[in-house]
């Protein structure tokens, strides 16, 4: 299992809630090659302490960069993060994309 380790204290993916990664094989997530994947479901399905741990892991810049570049993330998530970094909806890349796609069922 990959450790990060910051500020001498050492991280490893079952620090987070154990529901955020119930479908992936944990021995196999890296904090640096799926760093999109650990922060995306660390904002949509975390607790709150599973946000404040993500945030000992990855610097601001390394968060807020990659959420720019998701996707898909819900509303509530989308406006939180928005919020949070100061930043436009329109900016994030799952904004763009959900205005480009069609709903059929509430047309």
């Amino acid at each position: 299992m990959f450790v990060r380790r910051k500020m001498n204290n050492a991280y490893n993916i079952s620090d987070f809630s154990a529901h955020l990664f119930w479908d992936t094989n944990k021995e196999e997530l890296d904090f640096d090659l799926h760093s999109a994947q650990i922060i995306q479901q660390v904002l949509e399905y975390g607790l709150m302490s599973d946000w404040l741990l993500l945030q000992n892991i990855y610097s601001p810049q390394k968060i807020k960069e990659t959420v720019l570049k998701l996707r898909d993330l819900d509303k509530v998530t989308l406006n939180y993060l928005a919020y949070y970094y100061n930043i436009e909806k329109s900016a994030f890349r799952c904004y763009k994309q959900s205005q480009l796609s069609q709903n059929f069922w509430n047309s």
